[in-house]
């Protein structure tokens, strides 16, 4: 049998110690939530059509080191006939802007309407859902609340099962597990 030695260098020292690393960066933190942006305009905003459905995106990561408030997901969505099916860890709330609809989560149907909230839940392999207007014609119109910390810590993927009816654009790519 042949025996195998590693030898592990010197590792370099640090140029600051993570103590000062850390207190630098919850430092930049507090300044960002105080300068950052406070109000974002919905009028400056496009519509986005995507597999999903069509949205209107408030706050994403792409734009998180702007914002008074950083690390949320935020966009409207609008439904004309349904949204595409997914599946992703819940853990999210959803509020009812305009129109009634329902939503189907893991097959069991819940009816909404304005002033509504939807919990998605939390659940071992997420949850399937998909969003339908239950007056196809008439507005209706939600927003979705996703804290992003929370949603990474239970392990979130998403999964895109079926895609909008109004998707124009290419064939979903396979999920990779």
């Amino acid at each position: 049998m042949v025996e195998r030695v590693i030898e592990r260098g010197k590792e370099p020292e640090p140029t600051e110690l993570i103590y000062e690393q850390t207190y630098r960066w919850m430092s930049e933190r507090r300044l960002q939530k105080e300068k950052g942006v406070v109000v974002v305009r919905g009028k400056d905003l496009q519509w986005e059509q995507n597999r999903q459905g069509l949205l209107k995106y408030y706050l994403y990561p792409g734009i998180w080191k702007k914002m008074g408030v950083p690390d949320w997901y935020l966009f409207q969505m609008n439904i004309k006939r349904h949204t595409g099916k997914h599946t992703h860890q819940g853990g999210l709330g959803i509020f009812v802007l305009e129109g009634k609809g329902y939503t189907v989560v893991n097959g069991v149907r819940y009816d909404w309407e304005k002033d509504d909230l939807i919990l998605l839940p939390v659940m071992p392999g997420g949850c399937e859902h998909q969003h339908f207007n239950a007056e196809e014609g008439k507005p209706c119109f939600w927003m979705a609340f996703i804290f992003g910390p929370a949603f990474e810590a239970v392990g979130t993927d998403i999964q895109q099962n079926t895609q909008s009816p109004d998707w124009k654009g290419p064939a979903q790519t396979p999920h990779v597990s």
